[in-house]
């Protein structure tokens, strides 16, 4: 018999209600949000609710909603209008995908009928400065007074929603789908030539917020290791081409390795994982490095030291040395390498599963709809 959510029967609903009807909205394809997102609604449909996913082509290419059991539509302005108006709720991820939700259920429903917006903000970051500070916190105040409910995957982020003027934050359950079983490492290790050195990797977008150049600052120290470890970097943005600079200029044991779908078959192969962000909130590459058994250096910033306990080696953000001097040592250290990978998957262990988050975010759906939208 198949698995797939089509294949389950709808659970009664309760008080005699017919299915509900929720709109998940994405404001690009992130693949934290976009795999959370996959993951939920795999879980709603299975409990009979009908679920439409707003969000860009390119994410259901990637992540397959309507494989998970969801209608998809494209995030174009009228669609997401359409979806919104024969919606019982909206639970939009992330701030851009909150501003354009609340738009569209402000123009697009008829006179009297209210829906109410949910919003879980997966990634907040320390507010930049000048004009687009000012822009960023306008648009955190709307999405926050728009929301009847402000889901904050960290406690930092509730506490941001709730001085923005939100009337109910919370913080949420967010799990996303554990990897699946992945191929013999030294085959991995072998095609980005790292058979004889150690490997580490980082994962993420291109941009500022990752802290790549101090990656690199880092990476100037690795080059006096025997063996040389190789630093392999899965993402893609605007700061390729000045890092691609450094990389050749400095003689950095370094590879761009662009936007790669396997990042976790390359996280199962390495050595040590580095997350050297300014910000974070449950970092994906975090959950995949402790549930994988993969060493982890990172930014003690954000959600991630609440998020990896005492699993992880925690730096401060910005110091090159430490991070530097962190990998290091664990790549000296083979017994603490696998003391971390014991307590990783202890550490993941603890963490909310995927029915856990299924059934708080279908809590606040059976709440939100006993509940008069002021």
């Amino acid at each position: 018999m198949s698995s797939s959510p089509a294949s389950f029967p709808p659970p009664a609903q309760p008080y005699g209600r017919p299915p509900l009807r929720a709109v998940q909205v994405l404001g690009g394809a992130g693949a934290g949000s976009s795999a959370h997102v996959r993951s939920l609604t795999t879980g709603l449909a299975a409990r009979g609710v009908r679920v439409t996913v707003c969000a860009p082509v390119a994410a259901e290419g990637e992540y397959d909603f309507t494989g998970a059991g969801a209608e998809f539509t494209p995030d174009a302005v009228s669609a997401l209008r359409a979806a919104c108006a024969g919606a019982d709720v909206v639970h939009a991820h992330g701030i851009r995908a909150g501003m354009r939700a609340a738009l569209a259920l402000r123009h697009g429903l008829g006179r009297g009928r209210r829906v109410p917006l949910v919003v879980t903000w997966h990634g907040s970051v320390p507010e930049p400065a000048g004009a687009l500070g000012r822009l960023s916190r306008l648009l955190e105040r709307h999405v926050a007074r728009a929301a009847a409910v402000v889901l904050g995957s960290s406690s930092d982020q509730v506490d941001l929603a709730r001085r923005r003027g939100a009337r109910d934050a919370r913080l949420a359950a967010v799990a996303v789908p554990p990897a699946a079983a992945l191929p013999d490492a030294g085959k991995t290790r072998a095609e980005l030539g790292a058979v004889e050195r150690p490997l580490i990797i980082a994962v993420g977008s291109l941009v500022a917020r990752r802290g790549y150049s101090v990656l690199l600052d880092a990476a100037r120290a690795w080059r006096v290791m025997e063996p040389q470890p190789l630093l392999v970097i899965a993402g893609e943005g605007p700061l390729r081409p000045e890092l691609t600079r450094r990389i050749e200029e400095e003689g950095l044991p370094v590879r761009l390795l662009g936007r790669r779908r396997d990042a976790d078959r390359l996280l199962a192969a390495a050595d040590v994982a580095v997350l050297p962000s300014r910000w974070e909130g449950r970092s994906l590459l975090a959950q995949e490095a402790l549930r994988a058994g993969v060493a982890l250096v990172a930014t003690e910033v954000g959600a991630v030291p609440e998020l990896v306990g005492d699993a992880a080696v925690l730096v401060p953000y910005g110091d090159s040395g430490a991070l530097a001097g962190a990998v290091a040592a664990l790549l000296d250290d083979p017994d603490r390498r696998a003391a971390l990978a014991v307590a990783g998957r202890a550490q993941a262990a603890t963490w909310p599963s995927e029915d856990d988050t299924v059934a708080q975010v279908l809590a606040v759906y059976d709440e939100l709809m006993d509940r008069p939208i002021p």
